[in-house]
């Protein structure tokens, strides 16, 4: 478990401290993964232009990824651009975002470094242009000897595009070592994922109360605790993430198996059913 000893707890602002005396520092979620969800709507709820709310959202990046280096958090993955974004938006939004992105990795580098943060990345990034991968190379370079959060953000993303390029290097792979696809398990897919360097996440939030998972994570997040906040990405801070993994806290994971309450009922009903079997052979 990857304690708070590189934590920097006395940094956190007194309202996130006063959330944070309420956790289990031994049980902080060793990876969280967030959906950055309503930047536009923020914007129209203001009625002030979508670039606004991008530049706000973007903003927000850099104080999340602060308190959780704080707290000593090990894995933070952002939902940045999906593929869909791409895809689907209009190109001069698509434009901006691109812009947006080299501008906060420019504007925030030193604070990555001042915050012992390491960048890196997820998704079909070399479709990305030339000038942007540029920058996200270089950051990453930057950053490569900091050991504390790892910041990820996911660009270009989608999941079921990570699977069938997982799947298409597997393949390749069997061919090249003349394997049958009868001996494929698991742990065989998860090496070719974007993901196969870090831990699946414990926790993923969704900002702006939206119930669906937007094709993100969607191998890696089998067993995740789910969290789901009508605040609007723009509107997110450190404290509402110190929250979040509060609400964690208070839930207990079962990967498929019993609860503890559970258990004991099951303990109590084989020591019935035993207890009755020998009356039975007593008779």
């Amino acid at each position: 478990m990857y304690l708070t000893a590189t934590s920097r707890i006395h940094e956190l602002t007194p309202e996130e401290r006063a959330i944070y005396a309420t956790l289990t520092p031994a049980r902080l979620p060793e990876h969280v993964a967030i959906i950055m969800d309503g930047n536009g709507r923020w914007a129209g709820a203001r009625s002030l232009k979508r670039f606004l709310g991008h530049q706000q959202g973007a903003k927000n990046v850099q104080l999340v990824t602060e308190t959780a280096s704080r707290i000593g958090l090990p894995w933070l993955t952002l939902y940045a651009f999906s593929l869909e974004n791409n895809l689907r938006r209009p190109r001069a939004e698509v434009s901006f975002l691109m812009r947006l992105l080299r501008s906060y990795l420019e504007s925030n580098l030193q604070r990555m470094m001042d915050n012992n943060v390491r960048i890196r990345y997820i998704g079909r990034t070399h479709e990305l242009p030339p000038d942007v991968q540029e920058r996200m190379q270089w950051a990453a370079e930057e950053t490569a000897r900091n050991t504390g959060t790892v910041l990820t953000l996911a660009l270009n993303y989608g999941a079921r595009s990570e699977m069938v390029d997982a799947f298409r290097a597997l393949s390749a792979e069997l061919k090249h070592k003349g394997l049958s696809a009868d001996r494929v398990t698991e742990e065989d897919i998860h090496r070719h994922l974007y993901t196969a360097h870090m831990p699946d996440p414990d926790l993923l939030i969704r900002t702006s109360g939206e119930m669906r998972i937007s094709n993100y994570l969607l191998w890696q997040i089998a067993y995740t605790e789910i969290f789901v906040t009508e605040r609007f990405w723009p509107d997110f801070r450190g404290i509402h993430l110190l929250e979040a993994i509060a609400a964690y806290q208070r839930r207990e994971r079962r990967y498929g198996g019993l609860g503890e309450a559970e258990r004991e009922d099951q303990a109590s009903d084989d020591l019935a059913r035993e207890e009755a079997a020998a009356r039975t052979v007593a008779r």
